[in-house]
């Protein structure tokens, strides 16, 4: 059972940069795709980006495109999510996830594709 971690969030300005960090443990880091969602109070988590465990792969919804660069160092077990122009639109709870992939290539993003969540680190941005 793979245990997920996240840290790096904060206040920022807009147009400011953070890097979130989420370390894994307890699992077999390469064999995992990982992702990166947010949440704000009443809304549904919304995927945000997203990264095959071969680390070839990525996608990103149409927001995050151009601004924010999701990472992983198999060594450190750890998936960064670099944000880079933040806007208030930003600020949210970000959650790391996991999931077992059979393929090296594949990417996922559905809440209910991942079966394994940190507990979230918050992110402002303030106007």
């Amino acid at each position: 059972q793979v245990k997920l971690v996240e840290s790096g969030g904060g206040l920022v300005q807009t147009g400011g940069s953070l890097r979130l960090s989420c370390a894994a443990s307890g699992g077999t880091f390469v064999n995992y795709a990982m992702g990166w969602f947010r949440q704000t109070p009443g809304k549904e988590r919304e995927f945000v980006a997203s990264m095959s465990r071969g680390g070839g792969d990525t996608y990103y919804t149409d927001s995050a495109k151009g601004r924010f660069t999701i990472s992983r160092d198999n060594a450190k077990n750890t998936v960064y999510l670099q944000m880079n122009s933040l806007k208030p639109e930003d600020t949210a709870v970000y959650y790391c996830s996991a999931r077992i992939s059979v393929g090296r290539s594949m990417y996922y993003s559905s809440i209910y594709d991942y079966d394994h969540w940190g507990q979230g680190t918050q992110v402002t941005v303030s106007s």
